[in-house]
Formats: structure tokens, C-alpha cells, sequence
């Protein structure tokens, strides 16, 4: 069953998700309907997470090199500057690149529910896809979120904005949860977590 806004918010209560945003927030100053953002917040059925000014990390093509993700190189990425002005902060995707940034806000999963993360349509309109990402029965982090740049242009990702939602599925209890197994990406941090095996 897909959980709801009462259900997420009761949740948040007991520490699913911190910070948490009780309401979808599209405007800084709401009363004025100034400084517009992409919305965060909790919505109708899901949460609308946002990216941490922590780091941005893009991958940049090297030459003879082939990605191994059981020889994950980082050598591969490169940090990429938070730039500011009268729109926010942002990092810059360019064109036809991949990078990999972190969420602000912290998650604590329930051991009966799963979580998606999926990508906002404001961003899918300007070509940014938001890899889908589960989150696992007692998976417990900031995850780490993944995107590519599919258009011809670079592109503005916005921090201490929306990003992403996640989705919230409850089942029937499972045998063994993600704790219960040491994940590899277990107790993420508000950093950008690379490939593990």
C-alpha cells in the first residue's frame, strides 16, 4: 500500500525523515509568493526530498578509462563548485555528463516499508533524469542520488531545494531487513557515497 501525507508525518514524528517539511513549500516567503523553489516537502502521497550543498561530485571522461564497479576508480570525479546568486545555490550538470550528489535530509526507514526515489518532472522537463533508487526495509542515511544530463545544454541543480520524491510502500514483514543483512550503504552520511562491493 502506498502510504499517505497523515502516515508520512506521523512517521517524521518518530524520526523517518529530519529535517522534515510538513507541507509541500513552493515559495520562501509563501504570504508575498516570492523566491520561488522547486517544491520540498511532504505532498499528498510521498516527500519530496532536498539536495545537500555538502557536495556534488560529476564524472569526468578520462581518456583509456573504462568504469568498473567492483574497481570503482575515484579518481574519476570531480567536485564541482556551488555557485550563488539572486535564484539560490546550485551546482552545474553539463551537458551530457553524469554526477552523483547526496540528499539533505536524512532518512530512517520503517522495517515494513520500502521507499522509490523518484525524479521531479520539473527537472525531467529540462532532460535531468533522477536515477530510480530503492530505499530498503531499515535502511538508515542520506542517500546518495544519482543524475544524468541527457540534453545538449548544461543545467542548474539546485541545492536546499527539491530534487527528488520518495514513495512509500508498505508489506507484509519481511524475513530479513537491510540492517538486519549490513548493507554496504548502511549510516550514509550528508556525503556523496561512491560504488561499493
Amino acid at each position: 500500500m502506498l502510504k499517505n501525507d497523515r502516515w508520512i508525518t506521523e512517521q517524521a514524528g518518530q524520526g523517518m525523515l529530519e529535517p522534515f517539511q510538513d507541507g509541500l513549500v513552493r515559495h520562501l516567503d509563501p504570504d508575498q509568493r516570492e523566491r520561488p523553489v522547486l517544491s520540498f516537502g511532504c505532498s499528498s502521497y510521498g516527500y519530496d526530498l532536498r539536495l545537500s550543498p555538502q557536495e556534488f561530485m560529476i564524472f569526468r571522461h578520462v581518456p583509456g578509462t573504462v568504469m568498473n564497479p567492483k574497481r570503482f576508480n575515484p579518481a574519476n570525479l570531480e567536485p564541482t563548485p556551488l555557485h550563488e546568486d539572486e535564484d539560490g545555490s546550485y551546482y552545474i550538470l553539463p551537458a551530457h555528463s553524469y554526477g552523483l550528489g547526496v540528499a539533505l535530509e536524512k532518512l530512517k526507514v520503517p522495517p515494513n516499508i520500502t521507499v522509490i526515489c523518484l525524479g521531479k518532472s520539473t527537472y525531467a522537463r529540462l532532460g535531468i533524469i533522477v536515477n530510480t533508487t530503492p530505499a530498503e526495509a531499515s535502511w538508515e542515511g542520506h542517500l546518495t542520488l544519482e543524475f544524468s544530463n541527457s540534453s545538449g545544454a548544461d543545467c542548474r541543480i539546485y541545492a536546499n531545494e527539491g530534487i527528488c520524491q520518495l514513495l512509500f510502500f508498505e508489506g507484509d514483514p519481511c524475513d530479513t531487513t537491510y540492517s538486519d543483512r549490513k548493507g554496504k550503504y548502511q549510516h550514509q552520511p550528508e556525503r556523496v557515497t561512491l560504488a561499493r562491493i
